[in-house]
């Protein structure tokens, strides 16, 4: 409430507005220095202090107080970003990075069997959002991004010894994933884990090895999201670096990290969805997206037309799993509006031909025509899936009816 409609509410002076709060301390928060400032309830969360610490970690790996974080009353509850030497920003619900930060995804769903102490519902959609808060707080240490919320969070960071991986090791930690105690909040719902591996940190998606053809499906699919990624880098479009590793009847895809830079460093990343949930409140497509960020200056044209061609190339590609989780930006993610750049693509395969309730579909790439917001970059964006498709086609990690498919699917682009 700002400060003249609580005077007026209370029938009060100045002064005894700032005695009574001085009296209050702990239960009231005065929000911002000036005569404009706002005034705040604190409400109580279990588990945790009302005024939380926000730390970051640098790219070197050191780690310096930048904010705090208020819990505030109010409607479903408000949270005040209290920046350091600056007022920051008033959320109706959680900022956008804490949403990222949160527990989802395949692993997100294990965190509850890994963290019984906490107390948290069992299902994830049951959370609300200090359910979140809780878990970020007092477990996030390894949150996506560059931020540790809370002390205790902090705490467990600074304790870590991570000892590397190798890959005669990923069988195990393939079997603990699947097992539900391999925790992490990198989000995504194929089966993952994430390790370190001495010189990178990597999130590794894996089939089951069972040699089903739903198994035999994945393995295909992880090849061609490895070759689609190769294939963006090749059109000099910043795509994570991946590799392709079979163990047995196993097939492991390792994904570089790129909120992560040697074995403690971190960068600040935030996807499309909290961002804009905040900013807009669309959640429509990524070129949409794009147009509104670069309208309002906080993203490069350039970067505003990768999210475009992006879009082309996925659906050229059969990739129908363009949610707004799958586009990220750098940014420094405290800020309600973060100046953007664009993160590497990632999450970029055929999930149009992935497994669905046990049904392995058709491989077939239907009729892909241009709409009017991808249509500058279609013929850039035709050209590049037909040598993706095309390199699918050659690749003899791939099974001979993947193969075929992606030949006839190079061979129409080629001809469109």
């Amino acid at each position: 409430m700002p400060a003249g409609e609580l005077l007026r509410t209370l029938d009060t002076s100045r002064p005894t507005l700032s005695r009574l709060v001085k009296g209050l301390k702990g239960q009231v928060v005065r929000i911002g220095r000036r005569r404009g400032a706002r005034y705040g309830a604190y409400r109580q969360v279990p588990g945790i202090p009302s005024q939380l610490p926000v730390f970051r970690v640098s790219q070197l790996g050191l780690v310096e107080r930048i904010a705090t974080l208020h819990l505030l009353a109010g409607g479903s509850g408000r949270q005040w970003l209290e920046q350091v030497e600056i007022t920051g920003d008033v959320f109706e619900g959680l900022p956008p990075i804490i949403v990222d930060m949160a527990p989802q995804g395949y692993l997100g769903r294990h965190f509850v069997d890994i963290h019984p102490e906490l107390g948290l519902p069992r299902r994830l959609q049951d959370w609300n959002n200090d359910h979140r808060l809780i878990a970020v707080a007092r477990r996030g240490e390894d949150c996506a991004g560059d931020l540790i919320i809370g002390e205790e969070s902090l705490d467990r960071f600074s304790a870590q010894a991570r000892e590397p991986a190798t890959r005669k090791d990923y069988t195990r930690l393939a079997r603990a994933a699947a097992a539900g105690t391999a925790g992490s909040s990198a989000g995504g719902e194929q089966v993952k884990f994430t390790a370190w591996t001495g010189a990178h940190n990597v999130i590794v998606k894996f089939t089951l090895g069972d040699n089903s053809p739903i198994d035999q499906r994945w393995r295909d699919l992880l090849v061609c999201e490895s070759l689609a990624l190769e294939t963006l880098q090749t059109h000099g479009i910043p795509a994570a670096a991946s590799r392709i590793v079979d163990v047995g009847s196993q097939r492991f895809l390792e994904v570089e990290r790129f909120d992560r830079l040697g074995a403690r460093g971190r960068r600040g990343v935030l996807t499309g969805g909290p961002l804009d949930d905040n900013l807009y409140g669309k959640r429509d497509n990524w070129p949409a997206l794009a147009g509104r960020l670069a309208r309002d200056d906080l993203l490069a044209a350039r970067d505003a037309r990768r999210i475009i061609l992006l879009e082309a190339f996925g659906e050229l590609i059969g990739n129908s799993d363009r949610h707004f989780g799958n586009l990220a930006f750098f940014a420094d993610a405290v800020r309600s509006t973060p100046r953007l750049e664009l993160a590497p693509a990632y999450d970029m395969l055929p999930m149009a031909f992935a497994p669905q309730n046990g049904i392995v579909p058709d491989i077939h790439l239907g009729p892909v025509r241009p709409r009017a917001q991808v249509l500058e970059v279609w013929p850039e964006a035709a050209a590049l899936a037909a040598k993706f498709w095309q390199r699918v086609a050659e690749d003899e990690r791939l099974s001979a009816v993947f193969r075929a498919a992606a030949k006839a699917s190079a061979d129409k682009l080629d001809k469109a």
